[in-house]
């Protein structure tokens, strides 16, 4: 046991000191930057190789709630209007911030007062995967490693709705998880949240036309914070919920 302990401290602090500044490598693709140029007239290439309908024209935009951050549009563009960044600045109070434009660099998260005053020391979440491929969930289970720790600040996964002040939802909303989803929000106390993590949660994403989802759920309850990604980094994630309950980064 003492030589366990002996390690740990040798270790050291592991875990980031400052989410705000830390960045993913170079590789990483993350935020999307469309360049102030003329595209060739006619050319829709990006437009015709997006896999989920992500791009409009004039202007020229990408809609982050359903993109999948796929390399596909940079690929076929011509003249280089459009590329991927490593920022991991990915989430937004309104779904509108997330569409991109030469205009619109950068989505916005805005403090939500009511969680604040409720949750800002103390933030339980309840993850539902509704047809998720996995993706987002590991993500999401990263944030509680020793690299991440998102416990640090207050905010946990927890078991049961009954503990849970918010609810992260994951997948695009099978017809089979429709009815559990809506059943764990109902069992959550209130004042309670909807946050919404990864392109298939915010849209639909590769699976928006597909027969077997029912996002009716969405109708009805509006997420107060949406994640984009396929999937999201984890310091999307924790930056994203830090700038909602109005933590001092």
């Amino acid at each position: 046991m003492f030589d366990a302990l002996r390690v740990r401290f040798n270790q050291g602090f592991r875990s980031i000191k400052d989410v705000k500044a830390a960045r993913p490598p170079e590789g990483f693709r993350g935020l999307p930057i469309i360049e102030s140029r003329d595209c060739p007239n006619g050319c829709f290439r990006c437009g015709d190789v997006c896999p989920t309908g992500a791009i409009s024209f004039n202007p020229l935009a990408i809609d982050l709630n359903k993109c999948i951050l796929c390399p596909e549009c940079v690929r076929v563009c011509c003249n280089g209007t459009i590329k991927f960044s490593n920022s991991i600045e990915l989430a937004a109070t309104e779904p509108s911030s997330l569409i991109i434009s030469a205009q619109r660099k950068t989505p916005v998260v805005k403090v939500n007062e009511g969680l604040r005053n409720y949750f800002k020391r103390s933030f339980k979440l309840r993850s539902v995967s509704a047809g998720g491929c996995n993706g987002c969930e590991l993500e999401l289970n990263a944030l509680s490693n020793v690299n991440f720790d998102i416990g640090r600040f207050g905010i946990d996964f927890v078991a049961s709705p009954r503990h849970a002040d918010g609810l992260v939802l994951t997948g695009p909303i099978t017809k089979g998880m429709a009815y559990a989803l809506r059943d764990t929000y109902e069992a959550m106390p209130s004042p309670r949240a909807l946050i919404a993590v990864g392109s298939c949660a915010l849209s639909g994403g590769l699976f928006a036309k597909s027969t077997a989802v029912d996002r009716s759920f969405l109708d009805t309850i509006r997420p107060v914070l949406s994640i984009a990604g396929c999937p999201p980094h984890p310091l999307t994630v924790i930056n994203g919920l830090l700038k909602l309950l109005g933590h001092d980064l």
